[in-house]
């Protein structure tokens, strides 16, 4: 039996995209057989019955902290798996813990074998702030000394593999892609047409988002929604998510006109936004860096077979334009985004076959039983070389 000791900076009654997946990921380990132990953040929230095993070690991430979470694993038997959902901005410090990081590699020394999941890699270096040129130098610092420390490195997206390897310094770590699912529960006590009822007629169109409202994204969002609901399809839009209450809010400072078709949802448990996906007709989900297997509002819409027009940047992988499994537009091409919806307004047919091929891909390479397959298989392929050099 496998034993996994899942370090995070956030887990469940935390809300984080982290939070959910760290969630999925140990839930499923634990339900194919294995040991499972998180080590997370204190909280005082009560958390659901579960066969994972949570200790609420990690404090505030201070060197105190650290060494209580060290005697903590040391009642374990080794060789123990440290699998690090790793983010630079989640382990306090203003994103610049490098007590975190030299923690890690000191456990390795120690015959721990660490694996890090980079959800992010770091910040890039460009013009601004000295402090944000000044974090995004730690964060290679820190990026050299987890590198070091690493048996095994999974990314979120193919490209942080190529910004990564430098950072190994010749060391041949293996890294493989691990994406992310949409993390989304199922036993909820909404239903779509009591959703539905709340913004819109039972035979017009409701289109969608779901994110963080971060500003680079609803910049975005806004920029393309002018010729979209200034049209003469004039469809409602349901704004889903933490944050979504305050940018609809502000949406109708600056367009007043939209106001009766304006919704926010707010924050939605996980075990009711499978329902709240569903309510909506196409979603739109623009992001400046394109969309990738990262981008968990996107997976989470697509795991429920909805139609997204989305966009390309620099970091879309090429599966989204060869498998057809959402409506590309360019980052740079507001307009052409906008006609996408429009086009798919009136076009009930190909929203459901955009929505199926998503789904379809979704279920081939997304979903968090794919995740777990694949660390349980790498984990049998390790416990065999360790015990051919034993």
């Amino acid at each position: 039996m496998n034993v996994w000791h899942i370090v995070t900076s956030e887990y469940p009654p935390d809300v984080g995209g982290v939070s959910d997946y760290t969630r999925h990921v140990a839930e499923g380990l634990a339900g194919s057989g294995d040991a499972v132990h998180v080590w997370c953040p204190i909280t005082e929230a009560r958390r659901e019955a579960s066969r994972v095993v949570v200790h609420p070690e990690l404090g505030r991430f201070r060197p105190t902290d650290l060494r209580r979470l060290s005697s903590g694993l040391d009642t374990f038997p080794t060789p123990r798996r440290l699998l690090v959902q790793w983010v630079p901005h989640g382990f306090g410090y203003r994103s610049m813990n490098l007590w975190f990081c030299f923690w890690l590699a000191t456990r390795a020394r120690r015959g721990d074998r660490v694996e890090l999941m980079m959800h992010e890699a770091f910040v890039e270096i460009k013009r601004g702030p000295m402090r944000h040129v000044f974090m995004a130098l730690v964060h290679r610092v820190m990026t050299l000394v987890l590198m070091g420390a690493a048996s095994r490195v999974w990314v979120s997206i193919p490209a942080w593999e190529l910004l990564l390897r430098p950072y190994a310094l010749g060391r041949q770590v293996p890294i493989g892609w691990l994406p992310i699912p949409g993390c989304i529960g199922s036993q909820a006590s909404v239903t779509v047409p009591s959703i539905r009822r709340n913004y819109v007629a039972d035979s017009e169109v409701l289109l969608g988002h779901f994110g963080s409202y971060g500003r680079e994204v609803s910049v975005l969002l806004e920029g393309r929604l002018v010729e979209i609901l200034n049209g003469d399809s004039r469809p409602s839009l349901l704004l889903i998510g933490a944050g979504s209450e305050a940018f609809r809010d502000d949406l109708i400072r600056r367009h007043a006109a939209w106001a009766e078709r304006l919704h926010a949802a707010g924050f939605v448990p996980s075990a009711e936004l499978g329902a709240y996906i569903d309510a909506c007709d196409i979603f739109l989900q623009p992001y400046p860096d394109g969309v990738t297997s990262r981008r968990t509002s996107t997976m989470a819409c697509l795991a429920q077979g909805r139609p997204v027009v989305t966009t390309s940047g620099h970091l879309t992988e090429p599966l989204w334009s060869s498998t057809g499994a959402v409506v590309l537009a360019d980052v740079s091409d507001a307009r052409a985004f906008a006609l996408a919806v429009v086009g798919l307004l009136g076009d009930r047919e190909e929203r459901s076959r955009i929505g199926w091929r998503g789904q379809r891909l979704y279920q081939e390479r997304f979903t968090v039983s794919h995740v777990v397959d694949t660390l349980r298989a790498t984990e049998r392929r390790a416990d065999v070389e360790m015990a051919s050099c034993a």
